[in-house]
């Protein structure tokens, strides 16, 4: 697609993209403005076509310094959401790697700060705010393509409709097969709304974090840096780790460890972790949801409990294993995990909804609204828990993604753009886990249905949920996003399997039932 652009459309660009940075820097981003500013700046220089070709010509933007934070928001803010109004009129395309490109460069300037302070993640969200002002706007005001109408696959319309009326307040699904891709919503984006969700809207994803990290490590394998047999001590002595458990163990999950989020073993005896959303500890997790945990203590945690098993020898899916991975991660490259993340995965594939937060509450618009409801002085409640701190979970289940992108990114591993082909057979390998037609890989589920074998990994974090299914080639897709009223009693968990069935039922088997389909 040509784009036009005028003089005047390219220095909109710029004051929005860099004064994006200037804004964070005079938030007092990190206490070290010129270090932000310059890591801003740098990360605004990585962006890639048309976008990157404007940003590449602007000469420093020095009209911004010394400016106050009002004065400078005043200023940007408006042209944010100016820049991505004409981006979206000429090409989405590149209005989504501009708005991508700007948040990794706010998030970027952040990297030195150690935790945000609350006017730098306040600035954070107002600068996501004003160029979802744009976005959200033209998606209400767009026609939707015939496409994502559901008139041309009346089944799957139909087939999240029912989801809906199970207990789920919105679900959007995406499927690429055969017949082409195809979109649509039902429900609502929030309780007592009229409006659908969106349909390529943001989602707290979950455990499909697992994959996407499962994959940076083995890509660390590939290059030599990791050893996928090597004791994971070698890499991490800090923590004593027994010095059989294996890189390979902790993606697998076969190390044993105990699982920082709680224990329940076969005799239903619960050994307790951190506070979560569900038993008895609901509401002590609704009270401090925005507290943050750093990752070394979760594994602290765990390190305290005894193992589940020795090393090696039986399966147990344990988040402890990929905050491992994710410090293992952290202490080869140098770099934090998202911008490993973000510099291996989500910009060589355009990823520009997908978002590692660490400990950001923030989620990008559009989005439909997360729930929880618990019971207070006998009285249930329920609140609105879309913003919520997801280091709790960390990278057992933290990032934050879209439809698009979750296909983007399976169709992208399994047709062999992210690993080498030995590891991939290697990831996609099945390893017993003692659950009926469902093995793993190395962080990937290896499901066993009538209709094939399917790679997957599905993931929920408290009010959203995400499905991310595939042949094993790639070429058939199937990604969703759920919207839901959580609880302690995890009480929507029948709904959410069924939901899973239903779904592959329609996609992989040609709307046949099977009732003995596992669900992830």
């Amino acid at each position: 697609m040509t784009i036009t652009l005028s003089d005047q459309d390219k220095s909109t660009l710029r004051i929005a993209a860099y004064g994006a940075v200037s804004l964070m820097t005079a938030a007092g981003a990190a206490g070290k403005p010129h270090r932000s500013a310059a890591d801003g700046s740098i990360a605004l220089g990585s962006a890639t076509g048309l976008v990157g070709h404007v940003l590449a010509e602007y000469p420093k933007g020095k009209d911004l310094a010394g400016k106050s934070v009002a004065e400078i928001a005043d200023r940007v803010l408006p042209a944010l959401t100016a820049a991505m109004n004409l981006l979206h009129q000429q090409d989405p395309a590149e209005a989504g790697n501009f708005r991508g490109t700007v948040l990794v460069a706010v998030e970027t300037a952040q990297m030195h700060q150690g935790r945000p302070s609350p006017a730098t993640a306040a600035m954070a969200r107002k600068i996501t705010e004003a160029l979802d002002a744009a976005g959200a706007a033209t998606a209400d005001s767009e026609t939707v393509p015939e496409a994502a109408t559901g008139q041309d696959r009346p089944e799957l319309q139909k087939a999240i409709e029912e989801i809906v009326e199970s207990g789920f307040v919105g679900v959007s699904l995406r499927v690429h097969d055969e017949r082409g891709e195809w979109a649509g919503s039902a429900g609502a984006r929030e309780l007592g709304g009229t409006a659908k969700p969106p349909i390529d809207g943001h989602v707290r994803i979950g455990s499909n974090t697992k994959t996407f990290t499962a994959t940076l490590v083995l890509q660390l394998v590939a290059e030599g840096k990791i050893g996928l047999d090597t004791p994971a001590a070698h890499y991490l002595p800090e923590f004593g780790l027994d010095r059989r458990i294996t890189v390979r163990m902790l993606l697998q999950h076969t190390s044993g460890l105990f699982n920082f989020t709680g224990e329940v073993y076969d005799d239903g005896t619960i050994v307790p972790g951190i506070p979560i959303p569900y038993g008895t500890t609901g509401k002590e997790w609704v009270d401090d949801r925005l507290r943050t945990y750093r990752p070394q203590e979760l594994v602290e945690l765990a390190l305290s409990k005894p193992a589940r098993f020795e090393p090696g020898t039986g399966w147990s899916y344990s988040n402890t294993n990929y905050v491992l991975a994710r410090l293992l991660i952290e202490k080869v490259t140098g770099r934090s995990l998202a911008e490993e993340m973000r510099r291996r995965i989500l910009r060589p594939l355009g990823l520009s909804g997908t978002v590692v937060p660490d400990a950001s509450p923030e989620i990008p618009a559009p989005h439909a609204h997360a729930y929880y409801r618990y019971e207070d002085a006998g009285e249930q409640r329920t609140v609105d828990i879309t913003r919520q701190n997801p280091s709790w979970i960390s990278t057992g289940g933290d990032m934050i993604s879209t439809t698009q992108d979750l296909h983007t990114f399976i169709s992208a591993l399994l047709g062999g753009r992210l690993l080498p082909a030995p590891l991939l057979a290697e990831m996609c390998t099945p390893h017993p886990t003692g659950i009926p037609n469902m093995d793993y890989g190395l962080g990937v589920f290896v499901v066993t249905t009538d209709g094939g074998t399917l790679i997957s990994h599905n993931g929920a974090a408290v009010g959203h949920a995400a499905l991310m299914y595939s042949t094993p080639d790639g070429s058939k897709t199937l990604t969703a996003a759920l919207n839901c009223v959580d609880d302690a009693g995890l009480s929507i968990a029948a709904a959410f399997q069924k939901a899973q069935q239903r779904l592959l039922n329609e996609v992989f088997r040609g709307g046949q039932a099977d009732p003995a389909q596992p669900t992830g």
